[in-house]
């Protein structure tokens, strides 16, 4: 009786490489460009006075899948040392071998160069922004080992489209668009550290650090105030805005999912921590929903 091949005998070569590479960017995976999607459509409904340009718009919105699976390839490099010994992480494609890290930096010059191209096609401002957020995702995979503070740094980078949103379509970067980043940063430290508090007894042996360990027994206060700075940030915006009845329900909409994450995160637990961790996307949805909805009925 001849023996039945395998499905992974019968993959042609090239699309078991393609699917490490997707891997390798979490194609699998998008709640990465969703929650930096979220606040770049923002940035530009904002910045517009309602739909952006839909040159713009596509622009920003690639650039964000694109600039998100870079930072995906960038961080695995630098964390090359770490994801073998964290249970979640072990089975990454540079962790077990499957992808040389020269085919990692390759894939992420690949990616940046592409998102580059589609910025050149925005006004000198913005592509002047653009090194800006290139040198940020590049760098925020090694905070982790110096300070306490990477998901402090990945609001810097996360957020960074907000401004160039701004840049792109008003040639400027106004107060507003400086506040709604900074109310971003708080969001993305919030959301991250219920990402770092899955991993945490893994960081400890690992020697790695996070916002997680630096707050230890103070998480969920630390997190409490975060996002209740988000939710102050966001008042103020759509008080200044002149935004309508449709953005405060919103905010309202996105406060319960938030008491939500505390409910079902406030074990500790990593499998709870991390369902807590994906439920932003729904609040990041949220408030813009609110918005794009406000500034249409406002205009």
């Amino acid at each position: 009786m001849s023996e039945i091949p395998t499905p992974s005998a019968e993959m042609p070569a090239w699309r078991e490489r393609f699917g490490q590479y997707w891997a390798l960017v979490r194609g699998d995976r998008p709640i990465g460009w969703l929650l930096l999607l979220w606040p770049t459509w923002w940035g530009l409904w904002l910045a517009a006075d309602g739909v952006p340009p839909w040159w713009t718009l596509v622009v920003f919105s690639l650039g964000v899948w694109l600039t998100r699976s870079a930072g995906c390839v960038i961080n695995d490099y630098a964390d090359r040392w770490l994801d073998p010994l964290v249970e979640r992480t072990r089975d990454r494609p540079l962790a077990t071998g499957a992808v040389r890290g020269r085919e990692a930096l390759a894939v992420f010059a690949v990616l940046m160069l592409v998102a580059f191209a589609l910025v050149l096609t925005m006004n000198r401002l913005t592509i002047l922004m653009s090194f800006v957020g290139v040198a940020l995702a590049a760098s925020y995979p090694y905070l982790k080992r110096y300070t306490y503070l990477p998901q402090v740094y990945l609001g810097l980078a996360f957020g960074w489209g907000i401004p160039m949103g701004f840049a792109a379509i008003r040639g400027e970067v106004p107060p507003l668009a400086w506040v709604l980043y900074v109310v971003n940063i708080f969001w993305t430290t919030g959301y991250d550290t219920w990402y770092a508090m899955v991993d945490r007894e893994d960081d400890l042996r690992a020697g790695s650090k996070s916002t997680a360990i630096l707050f230890g027994d103070l998480d969920l206060v630390a997190l409490g105030v975060l996002y209740a700075l988000f939710f102050i940030g966001l008042a103020l915006i759509g008080r200044e805005v002149g935004l309508g009845l449709a953005y405060w329900i919103s905010l309202g909409v996105a406060l319960l999912l938030v008491m939500y994450q505390f409910a079902i995160g406030r074990c500790r637990e990593p499998a709870w921590c991390f369902r807590a961790f994906l439920n932003n996307h729904w609040v990041g949805m949220s408030v813009f929903v609110g918005l794009a909805v406000a500034l249409w009925m406002k205009g």
